[in-house]
């Protein structure tokens, strides 16, 4: 049946289908007109001259005796195709095509108009027309001193060369230094030294953890400071105690 559509947004009649399963295997040029007749046939206008001639069960051929909008049966290829028209009648001799169905395998349609076949037709050239430009331009290369040029190589072998040459560069930068620039960094790393030695250590006073034991006496040990003497030159004595006279 008719697809569902949004509330107060128009629906392209060109998307839409209709049909009736009842209807299907009986189909034929005699009850075509009243099966595209149905109430729930989103294609039916039910102000048009067919449905006066039905509520007064007059004759179809009365039609052309009236004016206004009407439905006729355009073609038919049976056992598949109807082509039903829209038109608007002005005279017996005269009336104005406003929209024709198709009905293929009693699912109805709505055939599109010349407008629409032609815009059809170009956004879909231009579509292909884009989609070939693109693919040539990817095709292009650039050289400063040749200019360009054009590289048909399959897409596949152009990124199998793309990732080696990226995994050679990779491996170009993972590779160790040589022999010379390590004998400078050496060299380097061993003036820096010299001119920023470490500090000396100061004396402090090393506890023992007592993180889960309680009433752990603390143990603490004293670094003595190591005393540097300049080459050449005596350490310093302590002078002995000065001997006290004996009193008898």
């Amino acid at each position: 049946m008719m697809p569902g559509r949004l509330q107060g947004v128009p629906e392209n009649p060109l998307t839409l289908s209709w049909h009736d399963s009842a209807w299907i295997p009986m189909l034929n040029p005699t009850n075509v007109m009243d099966y595209f007749s149905e109430r729930s046939n989103p294609f039916y206008d039910r102000t048009c001259n067919n449905e006066v001639v039905r509520m007064q069960r007059l004759g179809m051929e009365q039609l052309n005796s009236m004016t206004g909008l009407e439905y006729i049966l355009l073609h038919v290829q049976e056992p598949i195709l109807y082509v039903i028209r829209k038109q608007h009648r002005h005279s017996p001799g005269q009336a104005t095509p406003m929209a024709d169905y198709y009905i293929i395998a009693g699912i109805i349609y709505q055939a599109p108009d010349l407008n629409s076949v032609l815009n059809s037709r170009l956004l879909s050239t231009v579509h292909h027309l884009q989609s070939a430009f693109d693919e040539a331009s990817s095709f292009s290369r650039y050289h400063p001193s040749k200019g360009y040029s054009w590289d048909f190589k399959d897409r596949k072998s152009r990124e199998r060369e793309k990732q080696a040459a990226l995994s050679k560069k990779d491996t170009v930068k993972e590779q160790a230094g040589s022999q010379f620039q390590r004998h400078r960094v050496h060299m380097l790393l061993a003036e820096l030294s010299r001119k920023f030695p470490e500090p000396a250590l100061q004396p402090r006073a090393i506890t023992a953890a007592t993180d889960g034991v309680e009433n752990k006496p603390e143990i603490k040990s004293e670094i003595k400071p190591e005393v540097k003497t300049e080459p050449g030159s005596q350490p310093r004595m302590k002078p002995p105690p000065e001997k006290k006279p004996r009193l008898n």
